[in-house]
C-alpha cells in the first residue's frame, strides 16, 4: 500500500508538472509570441527581421541555430507559408517543413490567411516566472503532505484490518490446538470474512463429528462392558458355587454356564460382524437370488415357532417379482432377523406377515422390498428414531434371552446398506410394525402367486 501510494503521488507529481509547463507555453506563444509574429508580418509584410521578435521573449537569450543557451525554455521554429524555414532555434530544422511538421506547427494567421507555421520544440522542463514556479512548489508540497497523510492513514487501516482478519484465525488456532489435546468441545465463534467464516464453519462441523464419534465410541465400549458383565457374572457365580459344594456338580448346572458361554459367543460374533459392515470390510458374494424361494424357505424354517406362540405366519409375494441382486446369505440373515423380531414381540393370536414386491431405490434404480410385519405393540416415534442403534431394546425390562444381544437390527441395517439398499421401519403404537428394506432388482423372475396360509 505504501509502495502503491509512493507510486501514485510521483506520477501525478509528474504529470502535474508537465501539465503545467505545457500550459505555460501555450499561454506564452498565445498572448506573447503569437500576437507579436502577427504585428510584424503586418509591418513589413515578410518575415525579414523577425530574429527581433524571438529576442524580445522573457527568458535565457535567444538567438538562430541553437548557438545560445536557451535553458529549460522551448525552442521555436518558423517558416513561411510555403514552409521554407525562416528562423530557427534548435539548430537541426530541415530547409523546409515537410508535411507532418506542419501538422504540428502552429499556422500564423493574418488577414484570414496563413502566412507561417510556428513549430514549438519542448525543452527539458519549461521556463517560467517566480508566480508558476512559486505554484508549483506548492503543488509539489500540497502533494508531499497528501501522500505522506495517506500513508499514515494506510498503516492505520492496515492495523486493523490485519487485526480483523488475524483474530478469527488465532482464535480458530487456539481452538485446533485444544482439539488436538483432546477437548473435543472446542468451536471457534464464527467471525471474519466470508471465507475465513466458511474455514471456522468447517472447523466447527469436523469437530462437532469428532466429538460425536468420541460419544458413540464411548458409549460402545460402555454398552459391551455391560453387555459382557451379566453373561460373565452368572458364569462365574455357578462355577464358585460349583467349587463351594452350594450346587451340586450335575449336568443341568454345566448347562447352564455352558448357554452363558453361548452368549458370549453370539455377543462376540455380532460384534465382529458389525465391525466388519461399518469398516466396509464384509465379505460379499452377490448373485442373482430368487425372491419367492427365499421368502417361501423363511416361512418354512418359522413355521414351527409361529405355531409354538400361536401366531398365523403368512407370506404375500407379488406376480412378475424381478429377481434380486445381492449376497443370498445376508439377505437370508437379515430376513431371519427382522422374523425373529417379529415373533418374539407378537402375541400369541396374532399375525406375521412376509411381503414381497417390486419397488424403487431412493436413486430411482428399480428394486426388490422384503417386508416383515407384526401385530405387536407397534413403536413410538421415538423408538422408531432408535430401533437401529447398537444395543438398543424396545424393552429395557427384557432379558437378553427376550431381546437378544441388541445388535441384530443394527447389523442388518449394515448388511443391506453394504449391498446399495436401504432399510426402514413403519409403524405407529399398538398397530405392530413394519420392517422393510430394498435391494437392486436385475429382470423380471417367473411368475409367483400369492401364497397365504
Amino acid at each position: 500500500a505504501l509502495l502503491a501510494i509512493a507510486a501514485v503521488g510521483l506520477l501525478a507529481n509528474y504529470q502535474l508538472t508537465t501539465g503545467f509547463h505545457r500550459y505555460v507555453v501555450s499561454n506564452q506563444v498565445d498572448k506573447l509570441l503569437m500576437p507579436a509574429l502577427v504585428t510584424h508580418y503586418q509591418r513589413t509584410g515578410s518575415w525579414a527581421g523577425v530574429e527581433d521578435v524571438f529576442q524580445r521573449l522573457p527568458g535565457p537569450q535567444r538567438g538562430k541555430g541553437g548557438g545560445k543557451d536557451h535553458g529549460n525554455s522551448p525552442q521555436y521554429t518558423l517558416a513561411d507559408a510555403s514552409g521554407q524555414v525562416v528562423y530557427d532555434e534548435t539548430g537541426s530544422a530541415p530547409a523546409s517543413l515537410s508535411p507532418s511538421q506542419k501538422r504540428q506547427a502552429i499556422p500564423v494567421i493574418v488577414d484570414n490567411q496563413t502566412v507561417g507555421y510556428l513549430l514549438v520544440t519542448p525543452g527539458a522542463g519549461e521556463s517560467q516566472g517566480r508566480a508558476e514556479a512559486a505554484f508549483l512548489d506548492l503543488i509539489t508540497q500540497s502533494l508531499f503532505w497528501a501522500g505522506l497523510l495517506a500513508a499514515i492513514l494506510a498503516l492505520i487501516l492496515g492495523f486493523f484490518v490485519a487485526r480483523q482478519v488475524s483474530a478469527p484465525l488465532s482464535r480458530l488456532a487456539r481452538a485446533a490446538r485444544a482439539l488436538s489435546q483432546g477437548d473435543l468441545s472446542q468451536r471457534a465463534p464464527v467471525s471474519g470474512s466470508e471465507e475465513i467464516a466458511e474455514v471456522i464453519i468447517a472447523f466447527n462441523e469436523m469437530a462437532g463429528e469428532l466429538e460425536r464419534s468420541e460419544t458413540l465410541r464411548q458409549q460402545m465400549i460402555a454398552d459391551i462392558a455391560h453387555e459382557l458383565r451379566t453373561p460373565l457374572t452368572v458364569i462365574q457365580g455357578n462355577l464358585q458355587a460349583l467349587i463351594d459344594g452350594v450346587y451340586p456338580l450335575t449336568k443341568e448346572e454345566i448347562a447352564q454356564v455352558y448357554d452363558e458361554t453361548l452368549t458370549l459367543a453370539r455377543l462376540v460374533n455380532d460384534l465382529r460382524a458389525l465391525t466388519q459392515a461399518e469398516a466396509g470390510q464384509l465379505s460379499l458374494h452377490p448373485n442373482e437370488v430368487d425372491v419367492a424361494a427365499l421368502v417361501t424357505q423363511a416361512q418354512a424354517v418359522f413355521q414351527d415357532a409361529a405355531r409354538e406362540k400361536e401366531i398365523r405366519l403368512e407370506t404375500e409375494i407379488a406376480p412378475d417379482l424381478p429377481l434380486m441382486r445381492a449376497d443370498i446369505d445376508r439377505v437370508r440373515q437379515t430376513l431371519y432377523n427382522l422374523l425373529s423380531n417379529a415373533l418374539r414381540h407378537t402375541p400369541a393370536g396374532g399375525m406375521v406377515r412376509i411381503t414381497a414386491r417390486p419397488a424403487s431405490l431412493p436413486d430411482g434404480r428399480g428394486g426388490v422390498e422384503i417386508a416383515v410385519e407384526d401385530t405387536g405393540p407397534g413403536l413410538s416415534p421415538e423408538e422408531q428414531a432408535h430401533v437401529f442403534d447398537r444395543f438398543w431394546r424396545a424393552d429395557a425390562s427384557r432379558s437378553r434371552d427376550q431381546g437378544g444381544s441388541g445388535l441384530g437390527l443394527t447389523i442388518a441395517r449394515r448388511l443391506i446398506e453394504a449391498q446399495g439398499g436401504v432399510m426402514g421401519v413403519d409403524s405407529e403404537p399398538g398397530q405392530g410394525a413394519r420392517f422393510w428394506f430394498i435391494l437392486p432388482g436385475v429382470s423380471p423372475a417367473h411368475n409367483a402367486t400369492a401364497i397365504k396360509e
